[in-house]
């Protein structure tokens, strides 16, 4: 089976499987998204949406936060793990986004990616949930299954692996299925224990089953 056309399989059943999927991230404005996304690296999001609440509570807009301590967001942030780096970063993506942007997050991909502690995978999560653009998450979730069903073979670099995706996946399906992906990486073709193969809607055209 073309590459292509593994994709188009994959994305149309995943589809019947997972019909409504969203981010898992609480947030209701953009910059938002961008804090919890920093706070989810190496956390699981139920725990970062926990935690935000308090630090929206006491830091409740983009000027508050560009105007804390590193260190009062870290005492807040610490149960999301490396406080002190993701205190920095936030610290310094709130100060840009308010002397840059006028508290606005930008809609531009290069814009985002030059925020401090912003990389592709967060600047793709804006641009696919906030702005309604086409995007590819390349996470963990993502890097796995691609590998397991055939659709990228030979990297778990996260980069080479968006931009393999970009050229099968259709720009308008990529960011709704890389939710899929997490929802399926978490139900079924799991990382931490045996996948679930057997129950698995993609059994038939995954390269893991030799089919």
């Amino acid at each position: 089976m073309e590459k292509k056309e593994l994709a188009f399989a994959v994305i149309e059943r995943l589809k019947k499987e997972y019909p409504d999927v969203a981010c898992t991230l609480d947030y209701d404005e953009a910059w938002k998204l961008l804090v919890s996304v920093r706070l989810a690296a190496q956390c699981t999001d139920a725990r970062v949406n926990v935690v935000v609440k308090e630090l929206y509570a006491k830091f409740p807009d983009v000027e508050a936060l560009a105007g804390a301590e590193p260190s009062d967001i870290e005492e807040i942030v610490r149960p999301c793990g490396l406080g002190r780096s993701k205190a920095r970063d936030i610290s310094a993506c709130m100060r840009v986004l308010k002397e840059r942007y006028g508290g606005k997050v930008p809609d531009r991909f290069e814009e985002l990616l030059s925020l401090p502690g912003v990389g592709r995978k967060s600047a793709n999560l804006i641009m696919g949930d906030v702005f309604g653009k086409p995007a590819i998450v390349t996470d963990t979730h993502c890097i796995r299954l691609c590998g397991r069903i055939g659709l990228v073979e030979g990297t778990k670099d996260p980069k080479k692996v968006e931009m393999a995706l970009w050229k099968i996946v259709p720009p308008e399906e990529g960011n709704q299925l890389c939710h899929r992906f997490v929802e399926h990486g978490r139900a079924v073709c799991t990382a931490r224990t045996r996948p679930c193969c057997e129950k698995c809607c993609l059994f038939d055209v995954c390269a893991r089953n030799g089919l």
